[in-house]
């Protein structure tokens, strides 16, 4: 099972990294597409990258679509993951 603090400072990480963005600013109350200037091909990036460091999938497009700010990010991430843990 993953904490939501290495969630929170692996997804931080990967967003830096993906879309050249500073750390500071990946706070859980940031927007991703008005804070962060993210667009619609950057949330099917962030999507498949997200994918690959957790070993896992988002196949909820809802619960996906839903998602505005890195917060909501870190929550379902960690959900998603923990979900898959119990699974294995």
């Amino acid at each position: 099972m993953i904490s939501e603090e290495q969630v929170r400072r692996r997804v931080t990480q990967i967003m830096a990294e993906e879309f050249e963005l500073e750390p500071e600013l990946l706070q859980p109350d940031a927007t991703l597409y008005e804070d962060l200037g993210l667009d619609s091909l950057d949330a099917v990036d962030m999507v498949v990258a997200l994918e690959k460091a957790f070993g896992m999938k988002m196949t909820d497009e809802e619960a996906v679509r839903a998602v505005r700010t890195m917060g909501d990010l870190f929550e379902l991430v960690c959900r998603l993951s923990n979900q898959q843990a119990a699974k294995e």
